[in-house]
């Protein structure tokens, strides 16, 4: 089974082929481009280097959300027009779960923590005890309020994602559980994780059409909110 993934569900922007016992190509980018800029550029790159054509691939899996709102609509657009276009299923990885993919095997827990500003994360909290698990599905959390589930959960933890290095100081002050820091060759989104993660799920039946398929935003964007906002004020 081969399955093209993407992910620019948050600051990297990440495309990979995998298929069932390897990892044949990943492109992933942390820079300051906007994914618009690179996503299809580095998948036209990658189907040269491997000579892949695109009609074989057996589904398209990406990362569906949370994160950049920007980011997440022009990873699902780009995985929509391409499913369209080539007649294949896409498979929605939920973004904290391919993340928290990368750290397979790991002992304890795995805490992924995006940063939803606000002191807000977007988090789950995951296992890999003879398995995947989910132990508590991605949600928007406060930082404090993240860090009292998990001293109540007993640890040991270990995070990744974006929001580290901007929460660090607080988890550091409110943990009392051990916990680590997953290394830089983690610590990021990668494709590849949300393709592995896709094959099983695809597996499992959890395809969709490319029709069907939309992000899972996980809040109402910055925007709305404050359209909301505005409309409560003129309320009152």
């Amino acid at each position: 089974m081969r399955i093209l993934a993407l992910d620019s569900s948050g600051l990297v922007a990440s495309v990979a082929v995998v298929e069932d016992e390897q990892t044949v190509a990943e492109y992933t980018v942390n820079y300051k481009k906007t994914h618009s800029q690179t996503l299809l550029p580095m998948l036209d790159e990658v189907a040269k280097m491997i000579e892949l054509d695109l009609k074989e691939v057996d589904a398209i899996a990406v990362a569906g959300g949370p994160g950049s709102f920007t980011g997440l609509r022009i990873g699902s657009a780009t995985a929509k027009g391409l499913g369209l276009a080539l007649h294949k299923p896409l498979v929605h990885v939920p973004t904290l779960e391919g993340l928290a993919y990368n750290l397979y095997g790991v002992s304890g827990l795995v805490c992924p923590i995006m940063d939803a500003r606000r002191k807000q994360v977007y988090t789950g909290i995951y296992s890999f005890d003879t398995g995947f698990h989910v132990i508590r599905d991605q949600m928007a959390i406060a930082v404090k309020e993240l860090a009292q589930i998990l001293n109540a959960m007993q640890g040991p933890v270990t995070f990744l994602g974006d929001g580290v290095p901007v929460y660090k100081e607080i988890l550091e002050e409110e943990l009392t559980v051990t916990h680590f820091y997953a290394p830089a060759n983690m610590n990021r989104q990668r494709a590849a994780s949300v393709g592995l993660l896709g094959m099983q799920y695809y597996k499992e039946g959890k395809a969709e059409t490319a029709a069907d398929h939309k992000p899972d935003y996980l809040r109402v964007s910055q925007a709305e909110r404050e359209r909301q906002e505005r409309k409560q004020e003129g309320g009152q």
